[in-house]
């Protein structure tokens, strides 16, 4: 088995696929990327059990075929000191022992039977849908950075997708804090949810918003496959009931604060210098067209208040929030203001984007409030 292909579009491909290794594998082929030489296209794949890349590629020339694992480290690093020039991969199918060829240097490194790579599974009683890559890399970036890191609740580790014959939700919450992405232009002929592990949509996240494409994803009960330009993404979904998040959003919120989301933004970060570093919480005084933002650290004597213009209706409130949820929020906004709406002190808060550029995209971000020093 020999092929001869482009190191930099070797390179490429290998970097977007590797960071579905893990460093702590169980399995030591793991450690491998696993080629599979077919005709003139190779496939090569990154697995840690639970999630699965592989990437397709043209190779120049190729004779043979077969499957090889080869030491992901020291290809990848071997591969980054040449410039742009064919590199030939010789394998011996006797003891899969890998001859790289690259202008005068010739280096040798020992590969593994690909047959004892695992497996992708098979994706058994699919369903599928079709989503734009931007829509998919949107949905992905206003979420993910909600979902819990609690290891003891592993359905709120991850991403819920809703999907229905109207439009296709996400959502992600850690208890403290609630993102929900709606998109009302994609939809799929059967109604189904389930939950999305953080690292495949981390590694789609990075090479979605390289390109504009169409993804198709396949899903069934236990797994799911994202496929796209010549990518395949394998992910075993986290099982489980997610929790009745439209419970925590209260239907009423007559007190609406309208604001410029920077201005906003860029004052919670600075106040929140000067607040306690355990709960940095940050606090909200808003009465007529003005918010108050203060916070105070009583340990080392630090204290900051900023005073914001604001549009605001409803009764003079006072509310305290967690500032780093707050900034995370805004951050993942775009638009120029921002709407707060609450009830109560002691009710969550939900932010919204005012006047958002396309119409077909619903953001809805949920903030729990802090009980506020007395």
């Amino acid at each position: 088995m020999k092929f001869i292909v482009s190191s930099s579009l070797l390179l490429k491909q290998l970097q977007a696929i590797s960071g579905v290794l893990s460093t702590n594998n169980t399995l030591p082929i793991l450690d491998n990327f696993l080629f599979e030489l077919n005709d003139s296209e190779i496939h090569i794949s990154a697995s840690d059990l639970e999630t699965t890349m592989t990437a397709r590629i043209n190779v120049d020339m190729a004779e043979g075929t077969g499957s090889v694992a080869i030491p992901a480290r020291i290809l990848l690093d071997t591969l980054k000191t040449f410039s742009d020039i064919p590199v030939t991969l010789d394998i011996d199918s006797g003891n899969f022992g890998v001859t790289l060829t690259a202008g005068e240097g010739k280096y040798k490194l020992a590969g593994q039977n690909g047959e004892e790579y695992p497996q992708v599974p098979p994706i058994e009683e699919a369903h599928n849908f079709s989503i734009e890559s931007d829509v998919l890399y949107h949905a992905i970036t206003k979420t993910i950075f909600a979902a819990s890191n609690d290891d003891l609740r592993p359905v709120m580790a991850g991403v819920f997708c809703e999907i229905s014959t109207e439009n296709t939700t996400f959502v992600a919450t850690d208890a403290h804090k609630l993102v929900r992405y709606r998109r009302t232009d994609v939809n799929a002929k059967d109604a189904a949810s389930f939950i999305l592990p953080k690292k495949p949509l981390n590694q789609l996240k990075h090479i979605l918003a390289q390109d504009d494409m169409p993804v198709q994803i396949d899903y069934s009960e236990t797994n799911a496959r994202f496929t796209f330009k010549n990518i395949t993404l394998t992910c075993r979904l986290i099982d489980g009931r997610y929790p009745n998040y439209t419970a925590v959003i209260p239907a009423s919120n007559p007190n609406k604060m309208t604001v410029d989301r920077l201005p906003f933004l860029n004052a919670i970060k600075r106040v929140s210098i000067f607040s306690n570093q355990t709960t940095y919480q940050v606090k909200f005084k808003i009465a007529g067209s003005e918010l108050t933002l203060s916070a105070e650290d009583l340990d080392y004597s630090n204290e900051a208040r900023e005073r914001l213009q604001c549009h605001y209706e409803g009764a003079d409130m006072e509310i305290g929030f967690n500032s780093k949820f707050m900034v995370e929020m805004l951050n993942n906004l775009e638009t120029e203001q921002v709407m707060l709406a609450m009830s109560e002190p002691n009710r969550a808060g939900l932010i919204t984007p005012v006047n958002p550029e396309n119409a077909a995209e619903e953001v809805l971000m949920l903030v729990m409030p802090v009980m506020l020093n007395a």
